[in-house]
Formats: structure tokens, C-alpha cells, sequence
């Protein structure tokens, strides 16, 4: 042991989130180098995020989930020992043994073990094609199973979620990602019931449901089955019943890593996890435990949030200051397939007198409540099911007054206000993750600097997490910047004064049509990367020409500059347009050979389009040009443009039709293809009140009733999901397609950069009333210029692809190469999956068995 106590050792077990939080503050708070770290990790890999493993099967790859590597590779003070795990501890000599025979001593210890995936005593929970869901290997496993299983099977692959709790839904998602049938079993009597009532586990169910998850509540299991195979085959149940299945994934709990306690004689609780006082402090005054192994208040919480609270804990007390863990967050929020889950504070009502405020819609499938105190002042906590956008606002006020009705925050909003509160108190928990309040929120604008939502992130790692709380945020920084008497730049960048809107004016009045011309007038230098994309944006939709005409190319950015989207590996996509979703026999073929004939990954979209991924820049005018020959168009999935019409069979077919909303959907797709705006616009027909085609999550939504159209608008997805809000009911087409112009001419016109028509309504003065006002009602004498303005645009309008085949001088972009402009680049590498090519990972590249760009991938089938 080192008596040095200017470079003490501190050696950390484990290599989780929570240990690779405790280093990083640590070696960012002890600029002195006081200590030197050792971390050891069982599994061979870099720290990673456990919280957002499902982004795996969307497509991230290890390095996108891998965490800061700063504090664990580029630290000189920081040793790293990955893939040895350690077996033994000398509590006397303060030593450890690995797994490898490396023997490290300590002076001070940290045990961040974390936990492992519990399993069920049952027979055949071993058997090949059985699953746990816990780290990074499980998941490749898993993805690899599966792919293995759908090449040998005829039929979808059916897979069992044993186990419906937040990981169990995150499984299930994973499995529907995947393309297998899904079922997710549950031993109690509703889904999350840890974190929702009855009411609450009831309309998860159903929305989960909804999704094509099938969902079986108070079903247990008592054996699995293995088949011809080998591998599992089907789940037998206490009832009898039988449940056959290719792929089952355990999520039953998880368990405390205290073995290495409980073989050194430190104290471990009854029902497992080392026991630690309110300083993380184990039984043995050199030793620390934190995360999911450390036992305090005689319990382990499997949540992110507590863990990095521990760390601060330990990390402040190493450093010589004092601190004590304020107590478990277990606060949690999840999003699945597009459906909000959110639970807060005593989410069950447990505390004396409290009151429950209730608001359920089943047909929207909405469950809200509040727990109030018993006078109905204080917020106790809550339960938000199907809608959670008031998750942000609502949990930092646990503990506080609401200051207004409390149904006001359950209630579909409106005109997106809210009831005043007036400001959070500084104690107010902002970010759970990272432990971050209010008041240190306020100090980093007023002590540390920060001028914007970037800074304060940087300064606080508020928002660095989940991201959930930005919005709240953001609000707080304005407000401590605005009672500083700090004037908020409204500038595009620092190349225009002006903001987006006060632009788009000056260059319509002015009538430029360059960015030399604009920027000399009403800017100053060159531009930049932000600047340059909004001009372009602006000059196309006042019909200044091709994209790619002049000067403009070279304000495009990357997708727009090549007319597809850019992929992860350097490839593009390539999407025609499909307007309604409406395409022949005839264009299936002919895109189903383009695929083929240029061995691209194809997949049907959201939007009822079908995406080519892999295509090479170099083949993207020979795809484009088989393309336009058989009549389609460019689809603007690359750029900030009308995206989609979706729509439903309508009236033409279905029994429940009461307008023809496919032929609705063509006439607005081909009306507003082409129109560039601030950010993507997504617009849906639904022929009745069932809304098959989602109306109300779009930009624009119509909705046929038996009097005409209803006109939804200012709905998006997203971060934060917003429902459309009812602009005017029972329209005829003609008015409702000249309500439509109006609205979006008059959002192209008045949005900041990149701002979708959610939150530019929601920041509109006056809201929707004021909106109806200006665009039906002509308050302000504009809507003749609105009409005319889109009339240009309908007008103008040219396929971007088509025009681009006939001029040489566009075609010379295409080329991978200046010198060669027919190689292929060689970086881009696939591999089959599921009967398609994918992009090979690294560790494919490492080992071989790929194919490199402009080779023939061969898929077995």
C-alpha cells in the first residue's frame, strides 16, 4: 500500500456506465493527479451504454454506443484492465487477484460490479436460442440466432419476452425490429409493475397490442422445449397451456454482483448487495461499492440515475469533501414503437391522505394521473401512459406546488400552454441522470459563463443522458439569461443579423437569386454551414431554379449536394416517390429489378415508400435513370421538403370509408412535392374517424367525415411527439387544398431554421387562433400572396433527378473518384442478412467473409 498521499492508488472493479462516471469525475475534478486510477473490466470491451443497447438492432454500432473514451484510453493517470475479471480480495494487505493472476493493490477500493440478468429455475433455460438481455455479446447472440433461424425457416420466426417489466418491452421492441412475430409473458397481472397501477398496465397493453405485440399477463412459466433443431421450441405454462417459439428472451429481474463481498467477509444484505451507509461506504472503511451491487436501505435499483448519484458521492469524498446520497430517483421513461411510459415520484399514491387526479382516453389510447397531497396543492408524483410530453415539466416538481389546476397538465393541449408555476425551486431535480437541479442549471449561466443550452450541457452534463429533460432546459436558461438583462441573439449565424423569416423577406422583396448576392446585401463573409443550407432552402422554394444550378450546389449539404440520403457507410439510399402509397404491379417490378440488378437492400418505409439502401454515387444516375424511365419522380426523402402523403384505402375500398382519401393523398402529395421549407414536412389522409393513416401525427392531417375534411395541423414524431391540432372541420376539397397552401406558405415564411410546425405553432403569438385568423380569416390582408406564392411553386415544379439526367454538367458530380469516376469506393463492405446485404460491421471486416463494393453479393435464401 502507498503512503504517497499526493499519488494514491485507487483501483475501481467494473467497467459499467456508473464506473465509467465515477472515473470521469474523478480525473476531471482532481486536476492535481491527488490520485491514480486502475480500472478492471470483465467483459472486453470499452464502457458502454446499457440504457440505449435496443439502438443496436436500429443500427448503432459498438462505437456509437461505446462512452467517452477520454478517461479510460487518452488518460495517462488511468490504467485500464479489460476482459480479466477479478477473483480474489486481500481485505488486509488491500490487495486483488484477476482472473489473469495480476495482482493490483489498493488504498482506496470501488466496487461498481453492477449485476447480472436473473434466470428462472426451469428446465430448458439453457437450451440453444434462449436469451438473456443485459450486455452487448447477449445482443449479438441474439441478432445472430435469429438471423440463423429466418434463413432456415419458411415462416416468420416466433419469439417469447419472458418477463414484461421496462427491459422485457425494450426486448420485445428489439425482437419486432427484427422482423419476429412477439410475445411478451408476465407473470403479474399487468405489464411495468413496478412502475404503474392497474389502470396504467392496462393501457400499455393495449397500446402494445395495437403494435402487433401480443401481450399475456399472469401467465407463468414452468419449462421450455427443445425441438428437431436442437434449439428451443415452445414455453409450457403452470395453466397447461403451450406456447411453440424460435427465439425467447429472459427479462425476470436482475441480481447484484456481490460475490466478490461475499467471499472477503464484507457485509451483504439479506436479499443480496453489499451493504453501504449513506457515503457508499462498505463495512470495510477502504472499500466503496456503488451502482446496482451497492445495497442501501436494505435494497439494490437497477436504474442509471441512483448509480451516478453514488459515484458523485464517492468521487466528492475521495476528494476530500463531504457528501451522502440524497436518496433513490426512480423516476423512469420509455419509449417504445412510439408509445410514452413514464412514472415519477409516488407514482402509487402511498403517502398518507394522498389524491389521485385521473385522466383516461381507451380510444387514444391515453392514461394519465397525478398523486397530489391531500389538500390537491402538492405534487406527489405520477403515471403517463401513451402521452408523456409532460414528463419534463411535471417531475422537477415533485414536492412542490403546482400553482394551478392540476387536470390542466392531463388534458390534450390546446394552444400548448400550460398552467403557470412559476420557477422551479433550486433544488428541483432537472436531470435524474446526471443528478442535476435547477439551481446548479441558473449557476452555470450565471457563475460558469454558458450563454446557451450547448454550454450549460457541457458544463453540467444536464441533457447528456437520455436527453429528456433539454426542453426544461432550455426554458431555464432562457429565463436566467433574460432576468440578466442578456438579450437573446435571434441571428441565423454569425454571418446574418437577421433571423430565418426576416431572410426569407429581405431576399423575396429584394428579388436575389444568388448567395453572393444575398450575403453581400444583407450579410457579411463567406457563410457557413448553417447559412448556406437555409439560403438554398429559400431560393428553391421562391422557384429560383434547380438545386443544383450555379452557385447553389454549393450550398447544399451533404444529401441534397448528391440528391440521396447518405448512409453510415458512405453509401445512399434511394426512395421514389409513391404518391398515397399508391403504386402498380408495373413499378413494383421495375423497382424490385433495379434492387436486384444493383444488389440494394430495399425496405418498405413509414411512410408507405420503399427505400433502396447501398447504392454507390457513381450508380445513382444509371438507378436514377431506369427510375424515371418507368415514371417515378425523386422522393425529397434527402431533403427539408415534403416528405409523404400517407393515407388508408378510404372510401374506394374499405367499408368504413366515407371519402376517397387515396385520391386526396395523391393530389396533396404531387400539389406540394418539391416545396422546400424549414424543416421535413409529413402530411396523412385518414378516410373516416378510425384514422388508419395517423393524420394527427403529422404536419398536416385530413381526416374525412361524412359533412367533408376535418384539417389537422402542427403534428410531428420525434423527441417529443405532438398530436395536430383541429384547424377547421367539414371543408370541401377545394377549400381544404386552399387551407392547406395558406398554412404551409405561411410556416415556410415565418419559421426559424429547422423547425419543424410543432413547436413553431406552439411559439406562434396567439397560437392557433391566431393562425385561423391569418390564413382563413385574412387578418392580415396576406393570404392572396399566400395563394400566389404556392401557385409559383405548382408551377415550377421539375423533378430534381429527371432535370439532373439531362445535363452533363449535374452528372459530373456523381463520381466516386475525380480520376477513376467509375471505381467503386473499396471502404464499402457488406454482408448478407435476412436474404440482404447489410453493411459489414468492423470485427466482419477483421475476419473476412465480406464482399467489397462492386462485387456480386451472393444471398442465400
Amino acid at each position: 500500500m502507498s503512503d504517497n498521499t499526493l499519488t494514491r492508488h485507487l483501483v475501481v472493479v467494473g467497467a459499467g456506465m456508473v464506473a465509467h462516471r465515477f472515473v470521469e469525475s474523478v480525473r476531471t475534478r482532481d486536476p492535481e493527479g491527488r490520485w491514480r486510477i486502475t480500472v478492471i473490466g470483465e467483459e472486453d470491451r470499452l464502457p458502454y451504454d446499457r440504457v440505449g443497447l435496443t439502438a443496436f438492432f436500429d443500427g448503432a454500432s459498438v462505437d456509437d454506443l461505446t462512452l467517452s473514451r477520454e478517461h479510460f484510453v487518452d488518460d495517462e493517470r488511468v490504467t485500464f484492465l479489460r476482459g480479466d475479471a477479478v477473483v480474489a480480495l486481500d481485505r488486509d494487505e488491500r490487495r486483488l487477484r484477476t482472473a489473469s493472476g495480476t495482482v493490483v493493490e489498493w488504498d482506496e477500493l470501488v466496487l461498481a460490479t453492477g449485476s447480472y440478468a436473473a434466470s428462472l429455475a426451469v428446465d430448458g433455460f439453457h437450451l440453444p436460442g434462449v436469451f438473456v438481455y443485459r450486455t452487448l455479446d447477449d445482443l449479438e447472440s441474439l441478432s445472430s440466432w435469429v438471423a440463423e433461424r429466418q434463413g432456415a425457416l419458411d415462416r416468420p420466426v416466433r419469439g417469447i419476452v419472458v418477463g414484461g417489466g421496462l427491459l422485457g418491452l425494450e426486448a420485445a421492441g428489439a425482437l419486432q425490429g427484427m422482423d419476429v412475430e412477439c410475445t411478451i409473458i408476465q407473470s403479474s397481472d399487468r405489464l411495468m409493475s413496478a412502475q404503474l397501477d392497474a389502470a396504467g398496465g392496462e393501457a400499455l397493453a393495449r397500446l402494445i397490442g395495437a403494435r402487433g405485440i401480443e401481450v399475456r399477463t399472469g401467465t407463468i412459466t414452468t419449462r421450455l422445449d427443445a425441438g428437431p433443431h436442437g434449439g428451443v421450441a415452445q414455453l409450457e405454462f403452470r395453466d397447461g397451456s403451450l406456447a411453440p417459439a424460435d427465439v425467447v428472451i429472459f427479462t425476470v429481474g436482475v441480481r447484484p454482483r456481490d460475490e466478490l463481498a461475499r467471499i472477503s467477509g464484507l457485509n451483504v444484505d439479506k436479499r443480496g448487495g453489499i451493504v453501504v451507509d449513506a457515503g457508499c461506504r462498505t463495512s470495510d472503511p477502504s472499500i466503496h461499492a456503488i451502482g446496482e451491487v451497492a445495497a442501501m436501505e436494505g435494497r439494490c435499483v437497477g436504474l442509471v440515475a441512483p448509480g451516478y448519484a453514488m459515484a458523485e458521492v464517492v468521487a466528492t469524498r475521495l476528494l476530500g469533501g463531504e457528501a451522502e446520497f440524497p436518496g433513490y430517483d426512480l423516476s423512469t421513461k420509455l419509449k417504445l414503437g412510439g408509445v410514452d411510459v413514464a412514472s415519477f415520484g409516488d407514482a402509487f399514491g402511498e403517502t398518507p391522505g394522498a389524491l389521485d387526479v385521473v385522466y383516461a382516453d381507451p380510444v387514444a389510447g391515453v392514461y394519465k394521473k397525478l398523486v397530489l397531497s391531500d389538500d390537491a396543492s402538492i405534487l406527489l408524483g405520477g403515471i403517463l401512459v401513451g402521452d408523456a410530453t409532460a414528463y419534463a415539466s411535471l417531475r422537477p416538481l415533485i414536492g412542490a406546488k403546482l400553482g394551478g389546476d392540476p387536470s390542466a397538465y392531463l388534458l390534450p393541449e390546446t394552444d400548448g400552454a400550460r398552467p403557470a408555476t412559476g420557477p422551479l425551486p433550486d433544488e428541483a431535480l432537472v436531470c435524474s441522470c446526471n443528478a442535476v437541479s435547477a439551481g446548479r442549471i441558473r449557476s452555470a449561466v450565471t457563475d460558469d459563463g454558458c450563454t446557451d443550452v450547448a454550454g450549460v450541457k457541457a458544463c453540467t452534463k444536464a441533457g447528456a443522458a437520455c436527453g429528456s429533460c433539454l426542453p426544461l432546459v432550455k426554458r431555464l436558461v432562457g429565463a436566467e439569461l433574460e432576468a440578466a438583462g442578456v438579450t437573446l441573439s435571434s441571428a441565423l449565424c454569425e454571418h446574418f443579423a437577421s433571423t430565418r423569416a426576416q431572410l426569407f423577406d429581405q431576399v423575396r422583396v429584394a428579388g436575389l437569386t444568388t448567395f453572393s448576392e444575398i450575403v453581400s446585401r444583407f450579410g457579411t463573409g463567406r457563410g457557413c454551414d448553417i447559412c448556406k443550407p437555409v439560403v438554398a432552402s429559400i431560393l428553391a422554394s421562391q422557384g429560383a431554379g434547380h438545386v443544383l444550378d450555379g452557385g447553389r450546389a454549393s450550398l447544399q449539404d451533404t444529401n441534397d449536394h448528391v440528391m440521396a440520403n447518405l448512409q453510415k457507410d458512405g453509401s445512399y439510399s434511394v426512395v421514389p416517390r409513391i404518391p398515397g402509397g399508391e403504386v402498380t404491379p408495373e413499378g413494383l417490378l421495375v423497382i424490385g429489378q433495379v434492387a436486384k440488378d444493383f444488389g440494394l437492400y430495399t425496405k418498405i418505409t413509414g411512410g408507405q415508400r420503399i427505400d433502396l439502401f447501398g447504392a454507390r454515387l457513381e450508380q445513382l444516375p444509371d438507378i436514377w435513370q431506369r427510375l424515371v424511365d418507368a415514371g417515378f419522380e425523386s422522393g425529397h426523402a434527402y431533403g427539408k421538403s415534403l416528405r409523404t402523403v400517407k393515407s388508408c384505402v378510404g372510401s374506394t375500398w374499405c367499408r368504413f370509408g366515407v371519402q376517397d382519401s387515396v385520391g386526396m393523398a395523391v393530389e396533396l402529395e404531387l400539389r406540394y412535392r418539391g416545396l422546400r421549407s424549414p424543416h421535413k414536412l409529413k402530411l396523412g389522409v385518414s378516410g373516416c374517424a378510425r384514422e388508419c393513416a395517423e393524420a394527427r401525427g403529422k404536419d398536416v392531417g385530413v381526416i374525412a367525415t361524412e359533412q367533408g375534411w376535418n384539417l389537422y395541423v402542427g403534428g410531428n414524431g420525434g423527441f417529443t411527439p405532438r398530436h395536430a391540432q383541429l384547424l377547421a372541420e367539414g371543408l370541401d376539397s377545394e377549400t381544404l387544398i386552399r387551407t392547406i397552401d395558406r398554412f404551409l406558405m405561411y410556416y415556410i415564411r415565418t419559421a426559424d431554421r429547422l423547425q419543424r410546425t410543432a413547436p413553431w405553432l406552439e411559439e406562434l403569438e396567439g397560437g392557433l387562433d391566431a393562425l385561423r385568423a391569418v390564413i382563413i380569416d385574412d387578418s392580415l390582408s396576406i393570404v392572396d400572396d399566400l395563394d400566389a406564392a404556392m401557385a409559383l411553386h405548382v408551377d415550377a415544379y421539375e423533378d430534381e433527378w429527371k432535370a439532373t439526367l439531362d445535363d452533363p454538367e449535374k452528372l459530373k458530380r456523381f463520381a466516386s473518384f475525380v480520376n477513376a469516376p467509375t471505381t467503386p469506393d473499396p471502404s464499402l463492405a457488406y454482408t448478407a442478412e435476412r436474404g440482404q446485404p447489410r453493411p459489414a460491421t468492423d470485427a466482419e471486416r477483421e475476419t473476412g467473409g465480406v464482399l467489397i463494393a462492386g462485387t456480386t453479393l451472393e444471398v442465400r435464401r
